[in-house]
């Protein structure tokens, strides 16, 4: 036989070819490939294993902190500082740089590990056939056409198409978000069918939940399904944040403005005032550092810090530092259902005998709940109603069992006979005792092949029964009759499809139940005891349920349960993408309140569209059906060419590149696949919807905080620019004795006054609460400046205000007889407190802050405006500060020019704000 490589074994969908069609074009037969045979083909395909990420190590991450447009501007400055020999400009300069750095570095923690973590996703060893024997081998050591034999509780170590099963049932949730075990077969599946609909293979990396196997493996390493989505994941481009790309053209903008005006400066000192050109160059750098806004980027740091934490306290935990404020400017979330909208926990929702129909209240595994006919609440264990036994049979032909530890419930077994006995409990029903009331003597588990269980009971009357559970259309040609309260009537087939058709209608799985008495010797069960002759007891509709957060949650974001108006004001779409079937995905949506959940698109469908026809499809459908991990990495990118802020929820590995291509990918932290958490920039410790939306909340308020924070630092670089530039342009400046051209204010008490309002004043708006209206409004536009014309008003009036104060204030105490070192000890102080009077301003943007209220009760902004005050007096009055920045003692006089002057400021800003509300009506 000849061994195929990598090229020559032909493209083949292997879930649609019989099994003697794949073992020949994989050149494998029934006792496996040879030693010989093996070794060639793991020579030409490679072991069983993935590509390894490359790792960054953490001295490129620390330099990449650095890597911001601003950064850049204050690395130059601390330079043209060292070459004119400004030591300590220099070492404030660059101190601020690294601290910024160190802060960036230390939250973002460890570098990407998606590929890594799939790696680990892969079974270590394999059971296989070789040279007609069974042994066991390292799982990387797999090839094409190996015979594979699987059993419970094995990981599937590569890409296999069964040839043999038995009652085989593979957990597929992380692969392809199917949220139940999936029954396996050998049979050929239709060739168009999905990833998730592809029952006759086995996927590397998914895990045997029951039963036996045997197959072929048609795949290894990279060219297996998880192969692939580790091939997208390290191909998907991962996005700059709206922030990132919003500070950079801040900063490109900034950086141009300040050159230019340098450069202007300096021309105009030289050519028109006749200065000598080296004190105008040095003239020029202070306007330079005046003008650089040194504690921004510390400050953006430590926002965006502050907001990790809070998020952190909502169960929300940040692993990439942008991703805060970026949830705030997210404008579409496409959520996974299964653990995210839905709790990932089987409940038994609706019971149907032949009378009546019951709705089951509560959810999940807790039996916390009870019954509804007709919207009243009854007690089956009471009220006779005929769903006693029904229970009690689906209880007793059941391999299940609830356990209780404390006040958690948690089941062994198959999620959908949990459901089952759950449902028993809410009853009243105790397991132990009605199995020792009708002991079980012989069973015939379920098969793929019967889709149905049986169980052979004797009750201590002397009576035998046989229960039969399973799919409703296998129960029902084994049923002569139905139950009712009134007494047993023959099968009425046409009112139970009819039944049958209304509930799965709403995304409700179902499940049928029968019973037949037999002689009271029975002690074994035989396949031709289950042929004929039961009694239809009843249909259950079984469903994982939405969670009740997330209808809150859902309903706080899109005002779908709430009103149109407030949908319009959140502006936030919700989007459903998942692997489960459309019924099941189109109940869960309606259920929820999602907007669009009438129509449907499955991964079938958006396979056939092209992404131009998908990208104007994708605006009004809001719940996809049946996906595979490239239609989720479809839809987010056809999303945001839309030109919208995508979040992107998921748990498994299949979910893994549309997370990392996301703006933000958010992974569940207690059910999510490892995978998934390093691929995303966040990860929902509760697994809950819910707390995305507290995120997006704290990301809204983090982006206003750094808006304010930003409108707040601004001012004061641009005061103290625009006093080095009036001191050139209107000859206001000073020359010593040496002939050296003396600034109002010095290059050193400059960076002391932009470090002290940036560590003290601009970081009390960092903690400054959410604004009643935070969620009432659209998120802003992806492409938005941080400084609207509006914002770029305010900085203007308030600089001007500013260097009004100071300048005047340092020119009114030189014409009264002060000296230079007085005189720039006023100014730099008038600058000083005018920013803290400033701060109250700046609290709120446009509303008023008028009371007293609003003056006082952030608690951060009394203990910032107390430091700024202490750190003021010490650099006024201590010898060391007054030697090192040229400062002297003031009187009482002076200070109370001060204060009026910060008090006009206040005024000014207020009747502003007033002026502007007016105007914008």
């Amino acid at each position: 036989m000849t061994t195929n490589d990598p090229q020559t074994i032909p493209e083949v969908s292997w879930h649609a070819a019989s099994i003697q069609e794949v073992m020949h074009k994989i050149g494998s037969r029934p006792e496996g490939l040879t030693d010989d045979e093996s070794r060639n083909r793991l020579q030409e395909f490679g072991p069983n294993t993935l590509a390894q990420a490359r790792k960054k190590g953490p001295l490129l991450r620390f330099l990449l902190q650095f890597h911001n447009v601003l950064i850049y501007v204050l690395l130059g400055a601390a330079l043209v500082t060292a070459l004119l020999q400004e030591w300590l400009d220099t070492a404030v300069i660059f101190g601020v740089t690294v601290v910024n750095a160190l802060i960036g570095f230390i939250q973002e923690g460890k570098a990407e590990k998606s590929l890594e973590s799939i790696q680990g996703m892969l079974a270590p060893r394999a059971l296989v056939q070789r040279d007609g024997h069974k042994r066991t081998i390292p799982a990387e050591e797999l090839v094409p056409g190996d015979i594979v034999f699987l059993k419970a509780g094995d990981k599937v170590p590569a890409d296999i198409r069964m040839s043999e099963v038995f009652d085989l049932q593979i957990e597929e949730a992380a692969l392809t978000g199917e949220s139940v075990p999936v029954t396996k077969t050998a049979h050929p599946i239709d060739e168009e069918a999905g990833l998730g609909d592809r029952t006759s293979m086995a996927f590397s990396g998914t895990l045997v939940a029951y039963g036996q196997g045997t197959g072929v493996v048609v795949a290894t390493g990279s060219r297996t399904e998880i192969g692939r989505i580790s091939s997208m994941l390290s191909e998907v481009e991962t996005l700059t944040t709206p922030l990132l790309r919003q500070v950079a053209r801040f900063g490109h903008w900034l950086t141009g403005a300040i050159v230019a005006l340098a450069g202007v400066t300096f021309a105009f000192g030289v050519m028109i005032r006749g200065f000598a050109p080296g004190e105008m160059f040095l003239a020029a750098v202070g306007l330079a550092v005046a003008a650089i806004p040194e504690g921004l980027p510390a400050i953006m740091t430590i926002t965006l810090a502050i907001g990790v934490q809070r998020m952190a306290r909502r169960n929300a935990i940040i692993r990439r530092l942008p991703a805060v404020e970026t949830l705030g400017s997210v404008s579409v979330i496409c959520s996974d259902k299964t653990g995210t909208l839905s709790k990932n926990e089987m409940t038994v929702q609706t019971v149907r005998t032949a009378d009546d129909q019951f709705h089951v209240t509560g959810v999940g595994y807790e039996p916390r709940g009870g019954f509804q006919h007709s919207g009243q609440d009854i007690d089956p264990l009471h009220e006779d109603f005929g769903l006693l036994p029904v229970l009690r049979g689906a209880m007793l032909c059941n391999e299940a069992i609830i356990h209780h530890r404390g006040e958690e419930w948690k089941p062994e077994g198959s999620p959908t006979e949990s459901a089952l006995v759950v449902a028993g409990l809410k009853a009243g029903l105790d397991q132990k005792h009605e199995n020792d009331l009708q002991p079980r003597r012989d069973t015939i588990p379920f098969s793929s092949e019967n889709k149905f269980m049986s169980t052979l009971h004797h009750d201590h009357e002397g009576r035998a029964f046989i229960y039969l559970k399973g799919a409703p259309e296998r129960i029902w040609e084994r049923c002569a009759g139905q139950r009712s309260r009134g007494g047993d009537h023959p099968l009425d087939l046409d009112f139970w499809e009819e039944q049958a058709q209304e509930i799965a209608s709403q995304g409700q799985r179902l499940l049928g139940l029968a019973v037949k008495e037999v002689d009271a010797d029975r002690q074994d069960l035989e396949f031709s005891d289950l042929e004929d002759g039961f009694t239809f007891l009843a249909l259950f509709g079984i469903i994982d349920p939405p969670r009740e957060e997330a209808i809150q949650a859902a309903a706080k974001l899109i005002g779908q349960c709430v009103s149109v108006s407030e949908c319009y004001s959140a502006g936030i779409v919700v989007k459903m993408i998942t692997g489960d079937h459309a019924l099941t995905a189109k109940a869960i949506a309606r259920e929820i309140g999602i907007g669009n959940w009438e129509e449907v698109l499955t991964g079938q469908e958006l396979e056939k569209m092209s992404q131009e026809e998908l990208e104007q499809r994708v605006v009004n459908i809001d719940v996809f059906a049946r996906t595979s991990p490239e239609h989720k990495l479809r839809l987010v990118k056809a999303i945001q060419a839309r030109q919208h802020i995508v979040a992107m929820t998921g748990d498994g590995v299949n979910d893994a590149p549309a997370l990392k291509r996301a703006d933000v990918g958010i992974a569940m932290g207690s059910s999510g696949t490892e995978a998934a958490k390093e691929a995303s920039d966040m990860v929902l410790a509760d697994d809950n919807f819910a707390s995305i939306a507290s995120a997006v909340e704290e990301g809204r308020t983090v982006y206003d905080n750094l808006k304010k924070a930003i409108l707040f630092i601004l001012p004061t670089n641009g005061g103290q620019a625009l006093v080095v530039m009036a001191s050139i342009f209107l000859g206001l400046g000073m020359v010593d004795a040496a002939g050296h051209f003396i600034l109002p204010i010095t290059p050193p008490q400059i960076l002391w006054i932009n470090m002290v309002t940036a560590v003290t004043l601009a970081l009390a708006l960092a903690f400054e609460p959410s604004e009643a209206n935070v969620m009432r409004r659209p998120p802003r536009a992806s492409d938005e400046p941080i400084l609207s014309g509006f914002l770029i008003w305010r900085v203007c009036f308030v600089s001007c205000i500013l260097v009004a104060g100071a300048l005047g204030h340092y020119l009114w105490v030189l014409d009264h007889g002060a000296d230079k070192s007085m005189a720039g000890t006023v100014a730099i102080n008038t600058l000083a407190v005018g920013q803290m009077f400033y701060l109250f301003n700046s609290r709120f943007i446009a509303s008023p802050v008028w009371n007293i209220t609003h003056l006082v009760e952030s608690k951060a902004v009394v203990w910032s405006l107390s430091a700024m005050v202490v750190l003021q007096l010490v650099f006024t009055y201590a010898p060391p500060m007054q030697y090192l920045f040229q400062t002297t003692g003031l009187d009482p006089a002076s200070w109370g020019r001060i204060v009026c002057f910060g008090l006009i400021l206040f005024v000014l800003v207020e009747l502003e704000k007033t002026v502007w509300r007016r105007i914008r009506g």
